[in-house]
């Protein structure tokens, strides 16, 4: 091979690189991911149920964003009243973000959703009075507590 076709595939090789690179971006820790939920998710849901949420707005890292608003992200219930012997206060936490087909996992902070419990007339149509029902549509914040690597 002469020196030319190898100067040819070094920089092939490089253009390649440098390439991929970009591709790949780290969310720090620390970043604040705001989502909608999609899944209807209430504190009698049983610990460790998934549910569906979207990306409210882009994830940004050095003013470039590297994850879209309406992102498929996935969560987890925490906590919750579910289990009479170990009842606590609903409690969420993301579990995965979905990025080009695949579920990249994510590791946040739990978060208490807040809003009125149901009444007893609320109760009449499926939920126990008393129980915390976070809605499709409704808006939640998760901080990252290890960066992420896309």
């Amino acid at each position: 091979m002469n020196q030319t076709k190898i100067i040819v595939v070094i920089s092939v090789i490089c253009a390649s690189i440098a390439v991929s690179s970009l591709n790949a971006a780290t969310i720090p820790a620390g970043t604040t991911l705001t989502v909608s939920t999609v899944s209807l998710v209430t504190s009698q849901s049983v610990v460790g149920r998934s549910f569906e949420a979207k990306l409210a707005q882009d994830v940004s890292v050095k003013g470039n964003a590297v994850v879209k608003a309406g992102t498929t992200v996935f969560g987890k219930i925490a906590t919750s009243r579910a289990n009479p012997r170990k009842s606590g206060p609903l409690s969420l936490e993301l579990a995965s973000i979905e990025v080009n087909g695949r579920r990249i996992p994510v590791k946040t902070n739990s978060m208490e959703p807040h809003g009125p419990p149901q009444t007893a007339r609320q109760a009449q149509y499926g939920h126990t009075a008393g129980t915390t029902v976070v809605n499709p549509g409704t808006r939640l914040q998760f901080q990252l507590l290890q960066s992420v690597t896309l």
